[in-house]
Parts: structure tokens; C-alpha cells; sequence
């Protein structure tokens, strides 16, 4: 009989605790549990503080995880012990003069994330040292310089870590990198990529913003793939601009290069997540080449010329509107001293009229107010309706077909500029890094949903 302490049933109690204890096992052990539901074989894993009590959970030798009811098992075949350690060793990175030179400046996310056992949630916690540590194909692309700004989960992005993160990135490009690779959660990183865009102008060098979908513990991880292509695009891209990197297809085939004021996260957990909205990716990226679908991306170049421009005043907020929205809303944000507010209207542009006495009174008191559509794709028409041309004359201006995040950012930056109406009618309606176009291209809507004939005809000639 093996004496266990306390300490070897983490987070395990009531009934998955009497399992434990009843076939002598705890954490960690290397197991096989014969169960009514099959067998199964793999490490016994702590539990959650927050979880219920009656799963026994295993790291399967495929290294998916599957949690056992306790009801179902019937008896448990130990065969050693083996305490794992989920913290990955910083290496060297190897240098070589005739590589270019890349800076990865980590700012959290699932990119740079473990598994926390304690409380079963994913945590920020890997450096970006350990990165390249577990990812060597990026010796071979480049010379690598980490720098950890941040460890935040991507919700906790916002004006200060923007600021710090432009700042940074043109003190690299003075310093003559090649490019520039920022690891960053993927909840917000469209709202990054497009604050960059105006914050970074005319940048010589790729800045290539990646993520995951699925942090760097789990067989399907995204994580390493990514920086691979990432890195790549920073080193040896011909492109010049802020981009999002990330999955194309769901599959491993390549990565998509996405305008940064044009992208937006479209699912929350598929690892093709990112998608360009309302226009076409600038590019695809694998393994060997890189692919330009489009002919206006900016090319990289010999200077060390950049525009950095970190003002923002965060008195700005968006309103999605919902059928009887009550005014309130409106009224709450010039109580509050916003001074800019985005909304995300319904068809062209569009919310009822108890607002409008609100809104009238948000333009009378000196605030900003544009018009979004919650659709994403297309653009903002107020011409067409009588109460697009009403909201107009309250004050509210139609942004053309940006986007309500990149809105949002773009007028939190004009704001941080001047508070001169007519300036920041200005600001907002110049394009400044392709937010606004002229028109939707023919395929710059294309969402291929299963069983609609057409679209299984397309995509069958694909399958193999």
C-alpha cells in the first residue's frame, strides 16, 4: 500500500475524493481506468478549486484531457507516478549575422499561455523566451529579440498598453530591425491592430500582430504555427504595414494576412478565426512563399522613417443599439463626461426615436456621435430613410463603412488630437490606413455556410 498525504488529491473532494482514496491514486499518476464507458489510460490531473466533485479528470497519452464520472468507473490499474511540469525552458536563442533580425514583443494572451490547474483556467504565463524555446523552426527563419511588455489577457488591453506598445515598436524600427512580431490575446487584438494603425503611420517594417486560438498545452494548439508564419512574414515579407496573422483555413495549410483596420475575430474558438470584413486579405503565408491577393499593400523599405502618434482620450464609448433602446443610454454617457460616442445602428444606420431628443442633446453639449453599422459588412447609408436624414440633422455622422471597433479607436484617437468638431469630422472621415473604401469589392462578402447547393458545389471541388 502506497501511503498518499493530502497533498497528492489537489483539488479533488466528496465523491472523486473517495474514488481516489478507494483505489490508491492521486495526481499525477500514470493510470488506466476501466470504466463502463471503456478504458482509458493517462495522467490523473488536479481539478479546478471551482469544480464538481464527482469527475476524475486525465491527461490522455494523445494529450487531450477527459473527465470520468466516478459513478462509471470500476476499477483503476496504477503503474508509477510521473509529477508533470508545465513550464517550458528558455533557450538560447542561436545568432546568425546573415539573418535578418526580428524584435517579438509578448503582451499576453493565449499565445503565451499554461494551463492553470489550480483554478482551471488558462493564465498568461509563459515569456517569450519560452516561446522560441518550444517553437526551434524559428531559429531558422531569423535572429530573435524577445521583450515582455505586458501579461495580460487581451480584455485587459487598453490606452496605456497601447500607447507602450507604439512607443516601443518605434524605438525598434530606429534601432534597424527588420520586423516586428506582437504576441496578444485574440479577444481584442482587432481593436490593437486597428489603434496601431493610426498610432504607427508609414512604418518601413511588417508589424505582424499573432495569436491562438488554443493555448500552447493542447495537441491542436495554433500557437506554434502562427508565430512561424508570423515570424516569417516580419523576416523576409516584402509587406510594410500592420497585420494580423493568423489561420486561413481551419486546417494547418496557411495563414492569412489581414489588413489591421479591416479584420475583426468572427468565431470564438475556431483557429480561423480572423477575417478581413467588407474587403479581401492582403495576403497568404505557409512554409515557403508568400501569396499577395491584392496589389495596394505597402511595401517594406530601407529607412527608419515612421510616424508615431500615441495621443488617445478614452471619453468614448459604443452603443450597439437594440430594439427599444431607452435613452437613457445616451443620457447616462453625457452625465458621465464621454465625449465621443460610436453606434452600431441597425440596417444602414439606424436606432428609434425615443433616442433622438438624446442624441440632440449629446451634439448641444459638445459631443461626438457617428454612425456605424452592426451589420459589419456595407455601409452606412442615412441617406435613404427619413430617419437617417433626421439623425443627421441631430448631429450624427455617417462613417462610411468603418468598422464600429476600428470607430471606436479611430475616434478615441482624433479626440486625443483636438475637440474641435469640424477637426475631428476631419480626422475620422480621411482614411488614414484603409478603415474607410470606396466600395466593397465583389468578394469582399463571402461567408461559405454549409448546405446551401451553390456553396457544396464550390467547396466541393476542393475535397479530395
Amino acid at each position: 500500500m502506497i501511503a498518499l498525504g493530502d497533498d497528492i488529491y489537489k483539488g479533488y473532494t466528496g465523491n472523486a475524493l473517495k474514488c481516489l482514496k478507494k483505489f490508491e491514486v492521486g495526481v499525477w499518476f500514470d493510470v488506466e481506468v476501466n470504466s463502463t464507458r471503456g478504458n482509458f489510460r493517462g495522467i490523473v490531473l488536479p481539478r479546478s478549486e471551482t469544480a464538481d466533485n464527482d469527475h476524475v479528470v486525465l491527461k490522455l497519452h494523445n494529450g487531450y484531457n477527459v473527465g470520468l464520472a466516478v459513478g462509471t468507473i470500476e476499477s483503476i490499474t496504477k503503474y508509477g507516478r510521473r509529477e508533470a511540469h508545465y513550464k517550458i525552458p528558455e533557450k538560447e536563442f542561436p545568432f546568425d549575422p546573415k539573418k535578418p533580425m526580428v524584435k517579438l514583443l509578448g503582451t499576453g494572451g493565449t499565445i503565451a499561455s499554461r494551463l492553470d490547474y489550480r483554478t482551471g483556467a488558462v493564465i498568461p504565463a509563459f515569456t517569450p523566451g519560452e516561446l522560441y524555446g518550444s517553437v526551434p523552426e524559428l531559429a531558422d527563419i531569423c535572429n530573435l529579440e524577445t521583450e515582455k511588455l505586458y501579461g495580460v489577457f487581451s480584455e485587459n488591453m487598453g490606452p496605456e498598453q497601447w500607447i507602450g506598445t507604439a512607443e516601443t515598436i518605434g524605438k525598434e524600427i530606429e534601432k534597424g530591425v527588420s520586423g516586428i512580431v506582437i504576441g496578444h490575446g485574440t479577444d481584442t487584438m482587432h481593436h490593437t491592430a486597428a489603434i496601431l494603425s493610426f498610432m504607427v503611420q508609414d512604418s518601413p517594417v511588417p508589424i505582424v500582430m499573432v495569436g491562438s486560438q488554443r493555448s500552447s498545452d493542447r495537441p491542436s494548439s495554433d500557437a506554434a504555427l502562427n508565430l512561424i508564419h508570423a515570424t516569417r512574414t516580419a523576416a523576409h515579407s516584402d509587406f510594410a504595414e500592420v497585420m494580423v496573422c493568423m489561420f486561413g483555413p481551419t486546417s494547418d495549410q496557411y495563414a492569412l494576412l489581414h489588413r489591421g483596420t479591416r479584420v475583426r475575430k468572427m468565431h470564438s474558438s475556431y483557429r480561423s478565426t480572423f477575417r478581413t470584413i467588407g474587403d479581401i486579405p492582403l495576403a497568404m503565408v505557409d512554409r515557403e512563399k508568400f501569396t499577395p491577393l491584392r496589389d495596394d499593400i505597402k511595401k517594406r523599405r530601407s529607412d527608419r522613417n515612421v510616424t508615431i502618434n500615441t495621443v488617445f482620450d478614452d471619453r468614448v464609448s459604443i452603443v450597439y443599439y437594440y430594439p427599444n433602446m431607452k435613452p437613457d443610454i445616451i443620457d447616462s454617457l453625457i452625465d458621465n463626461g464621454y465625449k465621443g460616442i460610436i453606434i452600431a445602428g441597425t440596417g444602414l444606420g439606424h436606432v428609434n426615436k425615443p433616442l433622438y431628443p438624446s442624441l440632440k442633446r449629446a451634439f448641444d453639449e459638445g459631443i461626438h456621435v457617428y454612425m456605424t453599422v452592426q451589420t459589419l459588412w456595407g455601409y452606412v447609408q442615412m441617406y435613404v430613410y427619413d430617419t437617417g436624414r433626421d439623425m443627421m440633422d441631430l448631429g450624427v455622422i455617417p462613417s462610411y463603412n468603418m468598422l464600429p471597433e476600428v470607430a471606436y479607436v479611430k475616434l478615441g484617437w482624433a479626440l486625443g488630437q483636438s475637440h474641435d468638431r469640424e477637426e475631428v469630422r476631419k480626422i475620422m472621415l480621411t482614411p488614414v490606413a484603409g478603415e474607410i473604401t470606396e466600395r466593397e469589392p465583389h468578394n469582399g462578402y463571402l461567408i461559405y455556410q454549409g448546405g446551401i447547393p451553390e456553396v457544396e458545389e464550390f467547396i466541393s471541388q476542393y475535397k479530395k
